[in-house]
């Protein structure tokens, strides 16, 4: 795991009587024996103190310091995302999003505990086009920071509620670049869990990225099956809520109600409240529009199979039984990973620190990171060690880093359709929410 070291030079002293000639400096240095000698040296020359940093320059120290707190973009009970701006050490003037969780609440929990070290661990090891990358990872006593891409396109879920529905062109283009996401996280054995408009974003040019890996499972391989209950409720896969035990199926299941919810203007199984909607998920009937093509039609249903053995995707072939589903038939699958398919959308931005795309309920309110007075006590402290981490292109630079009950999804003000009311979600960071 790439870190963040911090390397201390000491001298170690000898003992005395061990025989030790006594060292002089002219020993180590040319320059100080030519001195001794009344010689100077002729030319130019710069002197050097040898200190740490002159002698190891090595990784930046990372903390808050390093960052100025431009934007809000998102904010919850856990913490807050910020927009920043890189002030010190490498990457100068670059902006990121920062994303703040208060220990205090977090250990709270054992299983908040857990699942946000496993999504610390999961956006360092999980490298893809579609999955959002992150740069830095750093804790102070109370606080832990994740340093991530803006993603200044903002939430699908924008998108959605200013368009009201997506052409099936449009739904087809995000759909795939999900899938090929989704399969990735599956080939590394891992289950995303929460997939929803509101944790898919979109990069300055229009590309997908997932986002909040908060409710991740790992080491879900063929055959493997985990039990927690939790999810977005309009989004979440049947066998989770009736607790039959569930695998990687259940992010297909959630691909088709999103993908539902693109073509329609809400996802297929909603109600007035959480009860309501879950039975509506487990036993209701599907209805499908009539406007939809067939290839669209035959595809939802195949994804909203209430058994996840007959679900596609749900056999050993995952992302790739959905790829060869007539409705991808017009993606090239290798442009589309190499993002030269060109976005239905591209945000217009005037800058960088643009957030136009973002939630003004939160982007008008003044940034501020509150104090980090809270105490913890060192066996709280030790859940979070090792979180410190440095990206490997950082790196590479400096030589040339919950509740977790289910969530009940925001309706959208186009989308007349009954919804259970709710906060919507901070940004990327839906885990903040209580």
């Amino acid at each position: 795991m790439a870190a963040v070291f911090d390397l201390d030079l000491e001298t170690e002293e000898g003992s005395e009587g061990e025989g030790e000639p006594e060292f002089s400096p002219a020993d180590a240095c040319p320059l100080a024996e030519s001195r001794a000698a009344g010689l100077e040296p002729v030319g130019h020359y710069e002197e050097v103190e040898l200190t740490e940093t002159s002698v190891n320059p090595g990784p930046e120290r990372i903390g808050p310091h390093c960052f100025e707190l431009l934007r809000v973009l998102g904010k919850g009970n856990y913490g807050k995302v910020f927009q920043v701006r890189k002030v010190q050490g490498t990457n100068l003037g670059k902006i990121y999003a920062m994303k703040v969780l208060r220990k205090a609440k977090i250990v709270r929990n054992a299983k908040d505990t857990a699942h946000t070290r496993a999504e610390r661990n999961i956006l360092e090891s999980v490298k893809h086009p579609f999955i959002v990358e992150l740069a830095y990872a750093f804790q102070t006593g109370g606080k832990l920071y994740l340093i991530l891409e803006c993603l200044s396109g903002g939430e699908l879920f924008t998108r959605l509620e200013r368009e009201g529905i997506f052409l099936e062109d449009t739904a087809c283009f995000y759909l795939s670049e999900i899938t090929l996401a989704l399969g990735h996280l599956h080939s590394q054995g891992i289950i995303y869990r929460d997939l929803k408009p509101e944790n898919v974003m979109l990069s300055s040019q229009g590309h997908i990225k997932l986002t909040d890996f908060g409710l991740c499972k790992e080491s879900i391989h063929e055959g493997t099956v985990t039990h927690t209950f939790c999810g977005t409720i309009e989004y979440m896969a049947p066998e989770i809520l009736v607790r039959s035990g569930h695998n990687r199926a259940v992010d297909w299941w959630s691909l088709g109600a999103l993908m539902y919810d693109m073509l329609t203007g809400s996802p297929p199984f909603t109600a007035e409240n959480r009860k309501k909607t879950m039975d509506k998920i487990i036993r209701g009937k599907l209805v499908l529009p009539p406007y939809l093509t067939p290839d669209a039609r035959d595809l939802v249903k195949k994804f909203l199979k209430r058994n996840p053995s007959q679900r596609i995707g749900g056999g050993p072939g995952d992302a790739a039984d959905v790829q060869k589903h007539p409705f991808f038939r017009h993606i090239n699958w290798e442009d589309l990973l190499a993002r030269r398919v060109d976005p239905p959308f591209r945000p217009c931005l005037q800058s960088e620190e643009d957030v136009s795309q973002f939630d003004t309920h939160f982007t008008r309110q003044t940034p501020v990171d509150s104090p980090d007075d809270t105490a913890l006590s060192e066996s709280a402290n030790q859940a979070f060690l090792g979180f410190t981490y440095v990206a490997p292109s950082v790196l590479d630079s400096i030589k040339e880093g919950f509740s977790f009950q289910p969530k009940l999804r925001s309706p959208r003000r186009l989308n007349s359709s009954p919804r259970t009311p709710v906060s919507r979600a901070a940004y990327w960071a839906p885990d903040l929410t209580a």
